[in-house]
């Protein structure tokens, strides 16, 4: 159902079974995909590509202007994936010349007053808890998780299945299957929980918590740490997503373990 009370540009392209709530405003060049929900006082403008059964509740605004003062009225879009909640107050930028694109991937839940600035790329299955901010740039991978409050440095990048704790200050580098925690951010150890509740097994656990032994708990700087780790370490798909992180940082990682 449609309300009479939203307005909806005609050259928006509507799917099937769409539900759009009073006091809604859908701009042209806009795609919402079948199935999907948009609460009342949502303002969609251009350039937002959105997929199926995607929520989206009251007061969020999508595809806004990037708050970029290089921003010079450049076509680009944000793209969110299928079965995505994006809940109350929810602000998204489209993207730059950078990267011309802000995306969310598919099966994502953004909860209240969290805001994406232009050109990050966050990846599907990602929980970005209340009010957490997210700079410009930042790439976050499938099944992180941001910890409420938290704000995130531009052109940092999250690695997937890492737990960032709440109120964090995340100005490095997060590797994958971490938590980070304190101030500085710091190693907290291996996201086991996270990893056991998605089919990670005892043996690819122990195998990622070793990897990180390497380097974060003994007094090797990274360099050598990486070569130790890629001689004596069977070779496995965890190890060299770790390694590839690592070495692909632009920003450097967060500390290691303090007590």
């Amino acid at each position: 159902m449609i309300s009479p009370l939203a307005y909806i540009d005609p050259n928006a392209q509507l799917g099937e079974n769409i539900h759009i709530d009073p006091f809604t405003m859908i701009h042209e060049n806009v795609e919402i995909g079948d199935n999907s929900w948009i609460g009342s006082n949502v303002t969609i403008y251009p350039g937002a590509k959105i997929g199926k059964n995607v929520k989206i509740f009251p007061g969020a605004v999508i595809a806004g202007i990037p708050q970029d003062l290089k921003f010079q009225g450049e076509d680009s879009t944000v793209l969110i994936g299928d079965n995505t909640t994006i809940r109350e107050c929810v602000t998204i930028s489209r993207g730059t010349v950078d990267k011309q694109t802000t995306v969310i991937g598919s099966n994502c839940l953004l909860m209240a007053y969290v805001h994406v600035a232009h050109d990050c790329v966050i990846g599907s299955n990602v929980i970005i808890a209340n009010a957490v901010q997210i700079a410009g740039h930042v790439a976050i991978d499938d099944w992180a998780i941001v910890g409420g409050s938290s704000a995130i440095h531009q052109f940092v990048k999250i690695g997937m299945h890492s737990m960032i704790s709440g109120g964090s200050l995340v100005r490095k580098d997060v590797p994958p299957f971490t938590k980070a925690a304190r101030e500085p951010l710091s190693y907290a150890g291996v996201n086991s929980l996270g990893l056991r509740r998605r089919g990670f097994s005892s043996e690819s656990i122990s195998h990622i918590q070793e990897v990180y032994r390497y380097l974060f708990l003994n007094s090797m700087n990274n360099s050598k740490a990486l070569e130790e780790i890629e001689v004596n370490l069977p070779a496995t798909k965890e190890r060299d997503e770790i390694l590839n992180f690592i070495r692909s940082s632009e920003r450097g990682v967060m500390k290691g373990y303090i007590n």
